[in-house]
Protein backbone atom coordinates (compact mmCIF):
# COMPACT_ATOMS: atom_id res chain seq x y z
CA UNK A 1 0.00 0.00 0.00
CA UNK A 2 1.27 3.68 -1.11
CA UNK A 3 2.46 5.73 1.65
CA UNK A 4 0.18 8.98 2.02
CA UNK A 5 2.08 12.50 3.14
CA UNK A 6 0.05 12.32 6.44
CA UNK A 7 2.00 9.04 6.70
CA UNK A 8 5.49 10.49 5.81
CA UNK A 9 5.41 13.99 7.19
CA UNK A 10 6.57 14.10 11.09
CA UNK A 11 7.89 16.20 13.41
CA UNK A 12 11.74 14.70 13.63
CA UNK A 13 12.60 14.08 17.08
CA UNK A 14 15.78 16.00 19.27
CA UNK A 15 17.83 12.89 18.54
CA UNK A 16 16.71 12.65 14.80
CA UNK A 17 17.31 16.31 14.27
CA UNK A 18 20.95 16.01 15.90
CA UNK A 19 21.83 13.04 13.63
CA UNK A 20 20.88 15.01 10.71
CA UNK A 21 22.61 17.73 11.48
CA UNK A 22 25.85 15.64 13.03
CA UNK A 23 26.22 13.66 9.52
CA UNK A 24 25.76 15.99 6.93
CA UNK A 25 27.84 18.64 8.81
CA UNK A 26 30.62 15.43 9.19
CA UNK A 27 30.07 14.68 5.68
CA UNK A 28 30.68 18.19 4.01
CA UNK A 29 33.86 18.61 6.55
CA UNK A 30 35.17 15.43 4.57
CA UNK A 31 33.94 16.59 0.93
CA UNK A 32 35.97 20.40 1.49
CA UNK A 33 38.49 18.95 3.35
CA UNK A 34 38.91 16.75 0.16
CA UNK A 35 38.58 19.64 -2.25
CA UNK A 36 40.86 22.05 0.06
CA UNK A 37 43.67 19.85 0.76
CA UNK A 38 44.96 21.10 -3.01
CA UNK A 39 44.91 24.75 -1.98
CA UNK A 40 46.94 24.53 1.43
CA UNK A 41 49.45 22.69 -0.10
CA UNK A 42 49.76 24.73 -3.32
CA UNK A 43 53.21 25.51 -3.17
CA UNK A 44 54.32 21.74 -2.89
CA UNK A 45 51.67 21.11 -5.33
CA UNK A 46 53.37 23.09 -8.11
CA UNK A 47 56.82 21.58 -7.20
CA UNK A 48 55.46 18.16 -8.14
CA UNK A 49 52.48 18.42 -10.99
CA UNK A 50 54.05 22.07 -12.50
CA UNK A 51 57.27 22.54 -12.22
CA UNK A 52 58.37 26.02 -13.99
CA UNK A 53 61.56 28.13 -13.56
CA UNK A 54 59.53 30.97 -13.35
CA UNK A 55 58.03 30.99 -9.93
CA UNK A 56 55.04 33.30 -10.73
CA UNK A 57 53.94 30.77 -13.85
CA UNK A 58 54.35 27.50 -11.12
CA UNK A 59 51.66 28.99 -8.97
CA UNK A 60 49.47 30.43 -11.34
CA UNK A 61 49.10 27.08 -13.07
CA UNK A 62 48.77 25.74 -9.13
CA UNK A 63 45.78 28.16 -9.26
CA UNK A 64 44.66 27.47 -12.54
CA UNK A 65 44.10 23.58 -11.77
CA UNK A 66 42.51 24.78 -8.48
CA UNK A 67 39.69 26.95 -10.66
CA UNK A 68 39.54 24.10 -13.14
CA UNK A 69 37.46 21.81 -10.07
CA UNK A 70 35.47 25.17 -9.61
CA UNK A 71 35.00 25.53 -13.19
CA UNK A 72 32.86 21.80 -12.84
CA UNK A 73 31.21 22.66 -10.27
CA UNK A 74 28.31 23.87 -12.25
CA UNK A 75 27.79 20.70 -13.96
CA UNK A 76 27.78 18.75 -11.26
CA UNK A 77 25.40 20.61 -9.69
CA UNK A 78 23.27 20.61 -12.93
CA UNK A 79 24.25 16.60 -12.73
CA UNK A 80 23.19 15.85 -9.35
CA UNK A 81 20.27 18.52 -8.77
CA UNK A 82 18.80 16.49 -11.27
CA UNK A 83 19.36 13.31 -9.65
CA UNK A 84 18.40 14.78 -5.85
CA UNK A 85 15.32 16.04 -7.47
CA UNK A 86 14.27 13.05 -9.07
CA UNK A 87 15.55 10.32 -6.80
CA UNK A 88 15.74 11.79 -3.15
CA UNK A 89 18.60 13.95 -1.29
CA UNK A 90 19.89 11.40 0.74
CA UNK A 91 21.22 8.66 -2.02
CA UNK A 92 22.87 11.40 -4.40
CA UNK A 93 24.91 12.96 -1.96
CA UNK A 94 26.07 9.79 -0.73
CA UNK A 95 26.93 9.30 -4.15
CA UNK A 96 29.26 12.55 -4.59
CA UNK A 97 30.89 12.07 -1.35
CA UNK A 98 32.09 9.07 -2.79
CA UNK A 99 33.13 10.34 -6.39
CA UNK A 100 34.94 12.85 -3.84
CA UNK A 101 36.88 10.30 -1.61
CA UNK A 102 37.83 8.49 -4.25
CA UNK A 103 39.09 11.68 -6.80
CA UNK A 104 41.12 12.77 -4.21
CA UNK A 105 43.13 9.95 -2.57
CA UNK A 106 44.01 9.78 -6.67
CA UNK A 107 45.99 12.76 -6.31
CA UNK A 108 48.19 11.73 -3.74
CA UNK A 109 49.14 8.67 -6.24
CA UNK A 110 49.70 10.70 -8.91
CA UNK A 111 54.03 10.17 -9.97
CA UNK A 112 55.36 13.77 -10.35
CA UNK A 113 55.75 15.55 -13.47
CA UNK A 114 59.64 14.48 -12.95
CA UNK A 115 58.61 10.47 -13.41
CA UNK A 116 55.65 11.05 -16.04
CA UNK A 117 56.28 14.86 -17.80
CA UNK A 118 53.19 16.05 -18.54
CA UNK A 119 50.89 13.17 -17.70
CA UNK A 120 51.15 14.04 -14.41
CA UNK A 121 49.64 17.67 -14.44
CA UNK A 122 47.09 16.14 -17.11
CA UNK A 123 45.56 13.40 -14.29
CA UNK A 124 45.77 15.89 -11.48
CA UNK A 125 43.50 18.02 -13.74
CA UNK A 126 40.90 15.42 -14.69
CA UNK A 127 40.77 14.08 -11.10
CA UNK A 128 40.69 18.10 -10.07
CA UNK A 129 37.46 17.58 -12.62
CA UNK A 130 35.82 14.92 -10.49
CA UNK A 131 36.13 16.95 -7.52
CA UNK A 132 34.36 19.62 -8.78
CA UNK A 133 31.53 17.52 -10.42
CA UNK A 134 31.51 15.84 -6.45
CA UNK A 135 31.08 19.23 -4.77
CA UNK A 136 28.58 20.94 -7.32
CA UNK A 137 26.24 18.23 -5.87
CA UNK A 138 27.34 17.77 -2.05
CA UNK A 139 26.56 21.45 -1.02
CA UNK A 140 22.94 21.51 -2.20
CA UNK A 141 22.27 18.01 -1.04
CA UNK A 142 23.54 18.72 1.94
CA UNK A 143 22.09 22.24 2.87
CA UNK A 144 18.59 21.31 1.54
CA UNK A 145 18.67 17.97 3.66
CA UNK A 146 19.13 19.59 6.70
CA UNK A 147 16.79 22.76 5.71
CA UNK A 148 14.04 19.86 5.52
CA UNK A 149 14.25 18.85 8.33
CA UNK A 150 14.04 21.82 10.28
CA UNK A 151 11.40 23.89 11.95
CA UNK A 152 10.84 27.19 9.90
CA UNK A 153 12.00 29.65 12.99
CA UNK A 154 15.24 27.40 13.75
CA UNK A 155 16.26 26.83 9.78
CA UNK A 156 19.14 29.34 9.83
CA UNK A 157 19.91 27.94 12.97
CA UNK A 158 20.15 24.34 11.73
CA UNK A 159 21.60 24.79 8.33
CA UNK A 160 24.24 27.56 10.05
CA UNK A 161 26.28 24.27 10.35
CA UNK A 162 26.49 23.43 7.49
CA UNK A 163 28.11 26.18 6.35
CA UNK A 164 30.53 25.64 9.46
CA UNK A 165 31.33 22.76 8.19
CA UNK A 166 32.70 24.93 4.68
CA UNK A 167 35.51 26.19 7.02
CA UNK A 168 35.71 22.77 9.55
CA UNK A 169 37.31 21.23 6.26
CA UNK A 170 39.78 24.08 5.78
CA UNK A 171 40.52 23.81 9.47
CA UNK A 172 41.34 20.26 8.95
CA UNK A 173 42.89 20.20 6.01
CA UNK A 174 45.44 22.36 7.92
CA UNK A 175 45.34 20.19 11.30
CA UNK A 176 46.17 17.00 8.90
CA UNK A 177 49.11 19.25 7.46
CA UNK A 178 50.59 20.40 10.54
CA UNK A 179 50.67 16.72 11.93
CA UNK A 180 52.12 15.32 8.69
CA UNK A 181 54.58 17.72 9.29
CA UNK A 182 55.53 17.64 12.92
CA UNK A 183 55.48 13.39 12.28
CA UNK A 184 57.53 13.61 8.96
CA UNK A 185 60.96 14.87 8.43
CA UNK A 186 60.73 18.70 6.30
CA UNK A 187 62.97 17.06 3.35
CA UNK A 188 60.70 13.91 3.33
CA UNK A 189 57.53 16.10 3.51
CA UNK A 190 58.58 17.84 0.40
CA UNK A 191 59.99 14.92 -1.26
CA UNK A 192 56.34 12.30 -0.45
CA UNK A 193 54.75 13.54 2.75
CA UNK A 194 53.00 15.83 1.21
CA UNK A 195 51.02 12.88 -0.14
CA UNK A 196 49.32 11.44 3.02
CA UNK A 197 46.99 13.82 3.44
CA UNK A 198 45.42 13.08 0.16
CA UNK A 199 45.35 9.39 0.85
CA UNK A 200 43.66 9.68 4.44
CA UNK A 201 40.80 11.09 2.23
CA UNK A 202 39.91 6.79 1.82
CA UNK A 203 39.69 7.13 5.60
CA UNK A 204 37.35 9.62 5.80
CA UNK A 205 35.43 8.65 2.99
CA UNK A 206 34.53 5.32 5.09
CA UNK A 207 33.46 7.45 8.13
CA UNK A 208 31.27 9.56 5.87
CA UNK A 209 29.53 6.76 4.05
CA UNK A 210 29.10 5.27 7.73
CA UNK A 211 27.66 8.18 9.08
CA UNK A 212 25.26 9.01 6.10
CA UNK A 213 24.22 5.52 5.79
CA UNK A 214 22.22 5.44 9.23
CA UNK A 215 20.36 8.64 7.78
CA UNK A 216 16.38 8.50 6.52
CA UNK A 217 15.30 10.56 3.26
CA UNK A 218 14.08 13.95 3.81
CA UNK A 219 10.11 14.32 4.96
CA UNK A 220 10.08 16.77 2.08
CA UNK A 221 10.54 15.08 -0.37
CA UNK A 222 8.97 11.34 1.18
CA UNK A 223 6.00 13.97 0.98
CA UNK A 224 6.08 14.78 -2.44
CA UNK A 225 6.68 11.30 -3.64
CA UNK A 226 4.13 10.40 -1.67
CA UNK A 227 1.67 12.76 -3.15
CA UNK A 228 2.95 12.29 -6.70
CA UNK A 229 4.20 15.86 -6.93
CA UNK A 230 7.50 14.67 -8.54
CA UNK A 231 9.12 17.25 -11.04
CA UNK A 232 9.47 16.13 -14.31
CA UNK A 233 12.62 17.65 -15.63
CA UNK A 234 14.23 19.44 -12.64
CA UNK A 235 16.78 21.31 -14.76
CA UNK A 236 14.33 22.67 -17.63
CA UNK A 237 11.67 23.47 -14.54
CA UNK A 238 14.26 25.69 -12.72
CA UNK A 239 14.25 28.08 -15.53
CA UNK A 240 10.46 28.17 -16.72
CA UNK A 241 8.98 27.90 -13.12
CA UNK A 242 6.97 31.27 -12.47
CA UNK A 243 9.63 33.39 -11.21
CA UNK A 244 12.62 30.99 -11.03
CA UNK A 245 14.73 33.07 -13.66
CA UNK A 246 14.51 36.28 -11.27
CA UNK A 247 15.31 34.18 -7.86
CA UNK A 248 18.11 32.70 -9.64
CA UNK A 249 19.89 35.68 -10.71
CA UNK A 250 19.38 36.92 -7.31
CA UNK A 251 20.93 33.47 -5.74
CA UNK A 252 23.92 34.03 -8.25
CA UNK A 253 24.58 37.28 -6.94
CA UNK A 254 24.51 36.35 -2.98
CA UNK A 255 26.99 33.59 -4.06
CA UNK A 256 29.42 35.33 -5.96
CA UNK A 257 29.56 37.91 -2.42
CA UNK A 258 29.98 35.22 -0.28
CA UNK A 259 32.22 33.16 -2.07
CA UNK A 260 34.66 35.67 -2.76
CA UNK A 261 34.68 36.86 0.39
CA UNK A 262 35.22 33.28 1.92
CA UNK A 263 37.96 32.60 -0.72
CA UNK A 264 39.93 35.87 0.50
CA UNK A 265 39.96 35.63 3.72
CA UNK A 266 41.38 32.09 3.75
CA UNK A 267 43.18 31.26 0.46
CA UNK A 268 43.78 34.71 -0.58
CA UNK A 269 45.39 35.00 3.29
CA UNK A 270 46.73 32.15 2.95
CA UNK A 271 48.84 32.68 -0.43
CA UNK A 272 49.44 36.59 0.72
CA UNK A 273 51.45 35.85 4.09
CA UNK A 274 52.84 32.34 2.69
CA UNK A 275 54.43 33.71 -0.79
CA UNK A 276 54.23 37.64 -0.75
CA UNK A 277 54.80 38.02 3.24
CA UNK A 278 57.03 35.59 3.61
CA UNK A 279 56.06 34.08 6.42
CA UNK A 280 57.18 30.35 7.61
CA UNK A 281 54.83 28.36 6.14
CA UNK A 282 53.76 26.44 9.81
CA UNK A 283 53.56 29.88 11.43
CA UNK A 284 51.06 30.69 8.43
CA UNK A 285 49.23 27.62 8.79
CA UNK A 286 49.22 27.69 12.32
CA UNK A 287 47.54 31.25 12.41
CA UNK A 288 44.68 30.28 9.85
CA UNK A 289 44.04 26.77 11.95
CA UNK A 290 43.17 29.34 15.17
CA UNK A 291 41.53 31.94 13.10
CA UNK A 292 39.50 28.93 11.01
CA UNK A 293 38.29 27.45 14.00
CA UNK A 294 37.68 30.41 16.11
CA UNK A 295 35.31 31.51 13.35
CA UNK A 296 33.39 28.40 12.62
CA UNK A 297 31.37 29.53 15.86
CA UNK A 298 30.71 32.84 14.19
CA UNK A 299 28.69 31.32 11.41
CA UNK A 300 26.23 29.63 13.69
CA UNK A 301 25.52 32.87 15.14
CA UNK A 302 24.72 34.50 12.49
CA UNK A 303 22.92 31.50 10.93
CA UNK A 304 20.39 31.93 14.53
CA UNK A 305 20.39 35.93 13.86
CA UNK A 306 18.75 35.49 10.64
CA UNK A 307 16.22 33.53 11.49
CA UNK A 308 15.46 36.70 14.09
CA UNK A 309 16.28 39.51 11.76
CA UNK A 310 15.87 37.53 8.19
CA UNK A 311 18.33 36.85 5.55
CA UNK A 312 18.92 40.09 3.56
CA UNK A 313 19.96 42.14 6.52
CA UNK A 314 23.14 39.82 7.32
CA UNK A 315 24.30 39.60 3.87
CA UNK A 316 24.28 43.35 3.17
CA UNK A 317 25.63 44.06 6.46
CA UNK A 318 28.81 42.25 5.75
CA UNK A 319 28.74 42.87 2.09
CA UNK A 320 29.33 46.88 2.65
CA UNK A 321 31.89 46.46 5.32
CA UNK A 322 34.00 44.10 2.97
CA UNK A 323 34.00 47.00 0.62
CA UNK A 324 34.89 49.32 2.98
CA UNK A 325 37.63 47.28 4.68
CA UNK A 326 39.38 44.37 2.30
CA UNK A 327 41.83 47.17 1.56
CA UNK A 328 42.85 48.13 5.02
CA UNK A 329 42.78 44.84 6.58
CA UNK A 330 45.46 43.48 3.98
CA UNK A 331 47.72 46.26 4.23
CA UNK A 332 47.25 45.50 8.13
CA UNK A 333 48.44 41.90 7.28
CA UNK A 334 51.34 43.10 4.97
CA UNK A 335 52.42 45.73 8.26
CA UNK A 336 52.03 42.70 10.41
CA UNK A 337 53.57 40.28 8.77
CA UNK A 338 57.06 41.50 7.45
CA UNK A 339 57.11 44.97 8.63
CA UNK A 340 60.66 45.79 7.41
CA UNK A 341 59.48 44.71 3.84
CA UNK A 342 56.56 47.29 4.26
CA UNK A 343 58.98 50.11 5.82
CA UNK A 344 61.41 49.32 2.41
CA UNK A 345 59.00 49.60 0.11
CA UNK A 346 57.78 53.02 1.54
CA UNK A 347 61.10 54.29 1.91
CA UNK A 348 62.83 52.97 -1.09
CA UNK A 349 59.99 53.05 -3.67
CA UNK A 350 61.12 50.80 -6.97
CA UNK A 351 61.16 51.89 -10.28
CA UNK A 352 61.49 49.73 -13.35
CA UNK A 353 62.34 51.88 -17.13
CA UNK A 354 62.53 50.54 -20.15
CA UNK A 355 60.71 49.82 -23.75
CA UNK A 356 57.87 47.35 -23.46
CA UNK A 357 57.51 47.27 -19.98
CA UNK A 358 54.86 44.75 -19.15
CA UNK A 359 55.36 41.28 -18.41
CA UNK A 360 53.33 38.13 -19.58
CA UNK A 361 52.96 35.73 -16.43
CA UNK A 362 52.41 32.72 -19.66
CA UNK A 363 54.87 33.34 -21.53
CA UNK A 364 56.64 30.23 -20.70
CA UNK A 365 53.50 27.63 -21.07
CA UNK A 366 53.07 29.17 -24.45
CA UNK A 367 56.55 29.98 -25.77
CA UNK A 368 56.40 33.18 -25.75
CA UNK A 369 59.33 35.62 -25.36
CA UNK A 370 58.77 37.50 -22.45
CA UNK A 371 60.59 41.21 -23.06
CA UNK A 372 63.86 42.30 -20.94
CA UNK A 373 61.93 45.00 -18.92
CA UNK A 374 58.83 42.11 -18.22
CA UNK A 375 61.72 39.88 -16.91
CA UNK A 376 62.59 41.91 -14.54
CA UNK A 377 59.10 42.86 -13.38
CA UNK A 378 58.13 38.86 -12.90
CA UNK A 379 61.11 38.48 -10.78
CA UNK A 380 60.09 41.75 -8.14
CA UNK A 381 56.36 40.04 -8.25
CA UNK A 382 57.58 36.87 -6.78
CA UNK A 383 59.39 38.40 -4.35
CA UNK A 384 56.64 40.47 -3.14
CA UNK A 385 57.79 43.51 -4.20
CA UNK A 386 55.81 47.08 -5.28
CA UNK A 387 57.25 48.73 -8.15
CA UNK A 388 56.33 51.78 -10.56
CA UNK A 389 56.98 51.43 -13.88
CA UNK A 390 57.85 54.54 -15.79
CA UNK A 391 58.13 54.73 -20.10
CA UNK A 392 61.61 54.74 -21.65
CA UNK A 393 64.04 53.65 -24.39
CA UNK A 394 66.42 51.72 -21.96
CA UNK A 395 66.43 49.50 -19.09
CA UNK A 396 67.02 50.65 -15.90
CA UNK A 397 65.97 49.54 -11.98
CA UNK A 398 66.38 52.05 -9.45
CA UNK A 399 65.94 51.68 -5.57
CA UNK A 400 65.10 54.93 -3.90
CA UNK A 401 66.63 56.94 -6.25
CA UNK A 402 69.53 54.95 -6.56
CA UNK A 403 70.26 53.19 -9.74
CA UNK A 404 70.75 49.19 -9.84
CA UNK A 405 73.38 47.71 -12.13
CA UNK A 406 71.17 45.11 -14.25
CA UNK A 407 73.88 42.67 -15.10
CA UNK A 408 73.45 39.87 -18.68
CA UNK A 409 73.23 37.09 -16.49
CA UNK A 410 70.15 38.59 -15.03
CA UNK A 411 68.44 38.55 -18.38
CA UNK A 412 69.22 35.29 -19.39
CA UNK A 413 68.53 33.16 -16.26
CA UNK A 414 65.03 33.47 -13.59
CA UNK A 415 66.65 32.08 -10.75
CA UNK A 416 70.19 34.77 -11.18
CA UNK A 417 68.00 37.10 -11.68
CA UNK A 418 65.30 36.56 -9.04
CA UNK A 419 68.74 36.31 -6.34
CA UNK A 420 71.13 39.11 -7.63
CA UNK A 421 67.78 41.53 -7.61
CA UNK A 422 66.83 40.44 -3.94
CA UNK A 423 70.58 40.62 -3.00
CA UNK A 424 70.28 44.42 -3.76
CA UNK A 425 67.36 45.33 -2.83
CA UNK A 426 68.49 43.38 0.79
CA UNK A 427 71.45 45.80 1.02
CA UNK A 428 68.66 48.72 0.51
CA UNK A 429 66.32 47.75 3.55
CA UNK A 430 64.22 44.81 2.16
CA UNK A 431 64.29 41.89 3.76
CA UNK A 432 63.10 38.41 2.04
CA UNK A 433 64.07 36.04 4.84
CA UNK A 434 61.33 33.35 5.85
CA UNK A 435 59.32 35.68 8.44
CA UNK A 436 58.90 34.48 12.29
CA UNK A 437 57.17 37.54 13.47
CA UNK A 438 56.78 38.63 17.43
CA UNK A 439 53.94 37.30 19.13
CA UNK A 440 52.48 40.57 19.54
CA UNK A 441 52.49 40.79 15.60
CA UNK A 442 51.31 37.24 15.31
CA UNK A 443 48.29 37.86 17.96
CA UNK A 444 47.26 41.23 15.02
CA UNK A 445 47.54 38.95 11.92
CA UNK A 446 45.39 36.70 14.15
CA UNK A 447 42.91 39.82 14.91
CA UNK A 448 42.56 40.71 11.07
CA UNK A 449 41.73 36.87 9.95
CA UNK A 450 39.01 36.64 12.46
CA UNK A 451 37.32 40.19 11.23
CA UNK A 452 37.65 39.10 7.59
CA UNK A 453 36.43 35.26 8.69
CA UNK A 454 33.70 37.64 10.36
CA UNK A 455 32.56 38.77 6.59
CA UNK A 456 32.42 35.99 5.40
CA UNK A 457 30.25 34.61 8.42
CA UNK A 458 27.57 37.33 7.73
CA UNK A 459 27.56 36.92 4.06
CA UNK A 460 27.34 32.98 4.10
CA UNK A 461 25.86 31.85 7.77
CA UNK A 462 22.35 31.63 6.56
CA UNK A 463 22.86 30.93 3.01
CA UNK A 464 21.71 27.38 2.99
CA UNK A 465 18.44 28.93 4.24
CA UNK A 466 17.88 31.38 2.29
CA UNK A 467 18.49 29.61 -0.54
CA UNK A 468 16.25 26.63 0.43
CA UNK A 469 13.12 29.38 1.60
CA UNK A 470 13.72 30.73 -2.20
CA UNK A 471 12.64 27.56 -4.39
CA UNK A 472 9.48 25.10 -4.84
CA UNK A 473 10.76 21.82 -3.08
CA UNK A 474 10.02 19.80 -6.38
CA UNK A 475 13.01 21.55 -7.94
CA UNK A 476 14.82 23.02 -5.11
CA UNK A 477 18.33 20.67 -5.44
CA UNK A 478 18.48 21.96 -9.03
CA UNK A 479 17.11 25.58 -8.56
CA UNK A 480 19.20 26.42 -5.55
CA UNK A 481 22.32 24.39 -6.69
CA UNK A 482 22.97 25.62 -10.40
CA UNK A 483 23.29 29.71 -9.21
CA UNK A 484 24.99 28.53 -6.23
CA UNK A 485 27.59 26.88 -7.89
CA UNK A 486 28.04 29.21 -11.49
CA UNK A 487 28.17 31.71 -8.29
CA UNK A 488 30.63 29.80 -6.49
CA UNK A 489 32.70 27.73 -9.46
CA UNK A 490 33.29 30.59 -11.40
CA UNK A 491 33.72 34.22 -9.33
CA UNK A 492 34.88 31.88 -6.09
CA UNK A 493 37.11 29.48 -7.46
CA UNK A 494 39.16 31.46 -10.40
CA UNK A 495 39.92 34.20 -7.41
CA UNK A 496 42.99 32.92 -6.72
CA UNK A 497 43.98 32.62 -10.79
CA UNK A 498 42.59 36.37 -11.68
CA UNK A 499 43.61 38.10 -8.60
CA UNK A 500 47.34 36.81 -9.14
CA UNK A 501 47.57 36.94 -13.18
CA UNK A 502 46.43 41.16 -11.59
CA UNK A 503 49.35 40.87 -9.07
CA UNK A 504 51.74 39.61 -11.84
CA UNK A 505 50.12 42.18 -14.32
CA UNK A 506 50.65 45.15 -12.45
CA UNK A 507 52.90 44.55 -9.76
CA UNK A 508 51.00 45.71 -6.74
CA UNK A 509 50.98 42.81 -4.36
CA UNK A 510 47.42 44.22 -3.11
CA UNK A 511 45.60 44.79 -7.01
CA UNK A 512 44.07 41.59 -7.01
CA UNK A 513 41.71 42.37 -4.44
CA UNK A 514 39.99 44.37 -7.03
CA UNK A 515 38.39 41.53 -8.23
CA UNK A 516 36.85 41.07 -5.05
CA UNK A 517 36.05 44.56 -4.61
CA UNK A 518 33.79 44.78 -7.77
CA UNK A 519 32.30 41.23 -7.52
CA UNK A 520 31.04 41.94 -4.09
CA UNK A 521 29.82 45.20 -5.36
CA UNK A 522 27.38 44.38 -8.16
CA UNK A 523 26.50 41.32 -6.21
CA UNK A 524 25.57 43.60 -3.63
CA UNK A 525 23.70 45.79 -5.97
CA UNK A 526 21.53 42.71 -6.95
CA UNK A 527 20.81 41.50 -3.24
CA UNK A 528 20.01 45.00 -2.17
CA UNK A 529 17.36 44.99 -5.17
CA UNK A 530 16.18 41.44 -5.17
CA UNK A 531 16.02 40.24 -1.25
CA UNK A 532 13.28 40.59 0.68
CA UNK A 533 13.87 42.16 4.12
CA UNK A 534 12.33 41.19 7.47
CA UNK A 535 11.89 37.77 9.29
CA UNK A 536 12.11 34.85 7.10
CA UNK A 537 9.00 32.94 5.50
CA UNK A 538 9.05 29.65 3.84
CA UNK A 539 8.74 29.31 0.06
CA UNK A 540 5.62 31.16 -1.76
CA UNK A 541 4.76 31.42 -5.21
CA UNK A 542 4.41 35.11 -4.42
CA UNK A 543 6.72 37.16 -6.81
CA UNK A 544 10.55 37.73 -5.33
Amino acid sequence: MAETAAEVIHEPSAKEIRLVIGASSAGTIFEWYDFFIYGTLFALIGQAFFPSDNETLQILLVWAGFAIGFGFRPLGAILFGYLGDKLGRKYTFLVTVTLMGIATAGVGLVPSAESIGLWAPAIVIVLRILQGLALGGEYGGAAIYVAEHAPPEKRGFYTSFIQASVVGGFVLSIVVVLVCRALIPEEQFADWGWRVPFLLSVVLLGISLWMRLKLNESPVFRAMKAEGNMSGNPFVESFTYPGNRKRILIAFGVSGILTTIWYSAFFSSLSFLQRDMRLEESIVETVLLIAGFLSMGFYVLVGKWSDKVGRKKPIMIGALLTLILIFPLFWGLGKLANPNLSEAAAANPVVVSGPECTTDPFADLFDREQTACGSILEALTSSGVRYERVPAETLSLSVGGEEITIVDEWLEDSTARRNGIQSALTERGFDFSRQSPPMINLIGILGILLVTAFLSALTYGSVAALLTEMFPPKIRYSSMSIPYHFGAGFLGGFLPLISGFIVARTGDIFAGLWYTWVVVAIGAVIAGWGLKGGPPEDFKDDPV
